[in-house]
């Protein structure tokens, strides 16, 4: 059930066009097919409420259109060209990664089209002079800094890290970032290795790993990343901490087992995050959309299954949308551009607000990330548990030597 109305009115609706692609198939589909899931229960909330109101008293209707990129980035811009030139598109929604984003991103900008991404971290695609294309996630230089200041705080003693990561955009920006942090924490850096997308034999780099390494952290997307997590335990890997992008939120985790156990994933959002109205009245913030348990339900009653951070992040897109939609009463670029720039709310994907700089306009400044670790419940079975920061958590995290 809706729990916030969208907004109708009396006369006949109009409606607008949302495009974009997405990977139905290919390397990155599992994350892709939850974006799309998390766009597509927006947008049929949007509708069943009666639209987005506009000033002239009408109302906007979402018609979403998208095409299956096959994760492949020479595909975008021909597509994203197609759903402006062809469908009449109004609005954009990025696809998911940093790679295929930044294709779409300069047919955005200079077809005059508002894009909000999706599944697209790396700050350097919001400091290329970009007026159009706004962040949803937390920026990638944020992505795992937090599980360094968690490994202190878990790991007494804490020296030494193994940094293994897939060579692409997103992830090597996350990892630049990481080890500049590390290292400013008095940790080693002991090995900082980067392997081609696509990459299934691990052991190379495994093998690389000392022996006394206190945590291994990296990875990419979901793919790589659970094949990396499940080799590492197969060589019996000694880290205290294994900190890994992108996989381990994704419920689909769980699937690997006992190599799943101990394992800490950054997350842009969970089902146990604790963002609320009354939360964000207590800030003097604006609260809008569903709250956190109301999103959660409805999408496991639309698409029977718990709601992976890419599902919320795909919703959360949708949303800041038609919030500025509805703040400007108008579907006019300039009018919902200047709409979003003024934007900063609370909302049960947690805090949204943009830098608007013209180094990096755009760029994501008011969400965090939330760190989650599977662990096994009391009758044996696995359970994601919110580990840091600790004003969100809802379990400590466990070394991996205690799993």
């Amino acid at each position: 059930m809706l729990m916030w109305v969208a907004g109708a009115s009396g006369a006949e609706p109009r409606t607008i066009v949302v495009g974009f692609t997405a990977s139905r198939t290919g390397s990155l589909n599992v994350e892709g097919t939850r974006q799309i899931n998390g766009v597509t229960l927006w947008a049929e909330g949007v509708n069943a409420a009666g639209g987005i109101p506009l000033a002239d008293g009408t109302s906007a209707r979402v018609a979403v259109k998208y095409y299956d990129d096959e994760s492949n980035k020479s595909r975008v811009q021909e597509l994203y060209s197609k759903l402006i030139g062809e469908d009449k598109a109004d609005f954009l929604i990025s696809p998911y990664s940093s790679g295929l984003a930044d294709a779409a991103a300069v047919i955005a900008q200079l077809k005059n089209k508002i894009m909000i991404t999706a599944g697209a971290a790396s700050d350097s695609s919001y400091k290329k002079g970009y007026t159009l294309v706004y962040q949803s996630y937390t920026p990638a230089s944020r992505y795992l800094t937090g599980a360094v200041d968690l490994l202190l705080k878990c790991v007494p003693g804490a020296r030494k890290l193994a940094v293994v990561n897939e060579k692409d955009k997103f992830s090597t920006d996350v990892v630049a970032e990481l080890k500049k942090y590390a290292e400013a924490k008095g940790l080693q850096v002991v090995l900082f290795e980067g392997y081609d997308s696509g990459t299934a034999d691990f052991a190379p780099f495994i093998n690389k790993i000392p022996p006394d390494t206190d945590a291994v952290m990296g990875g990419g997307h979901f793919s790589d990343t659970s094949t990396f997590a499940r080799q590492l335990h197969e060589k019996g890997s000694k880290a205290k901490m294994v900190a890994l992008l992108v996989a381990p939120p994704e419920p689909k985790f769980a699937e690997l087992g006992e190599a799943a156990v101990g394992v800490i994933g950054s997350s842009q959002w969970e089902p146990s995050a604790r963002y609320s109205a009354e939360a964000a009245k207590s800030r003097g913030m604006e609260w809008y959309g569903p709250g956190v348990a109301d999103f959660t339900a409805m999408y496991q009653a639309r698409f029977h299954e718990e709601p992976s951070y890419h599902s919320a992040g795909g919703y959360a897109a949708g949303l800041l949308l038609e919030k500025a939609i509805r703040d400007s009463g108008s579907t006019d670029t300039e009018k919902v551009k200047a709409a979003l720039d003024a934007m900063d709310i609370m909302t049960f994907y947690g805090r949204l607000s943009f830098d608007v700089s013209p180094a990096a306009h755009g760029l994501q400044k008011g969400h965090e990330m939330v760190y989650i670790q599977w662990q096994r419940d009391a009758d044996g079975s696995l359970a994601k548990r919110l580990v840091w920061p600790s004003e969100t958590s809802n379990a400590d995290a466990i070394p991996m030597t205690k799993r």
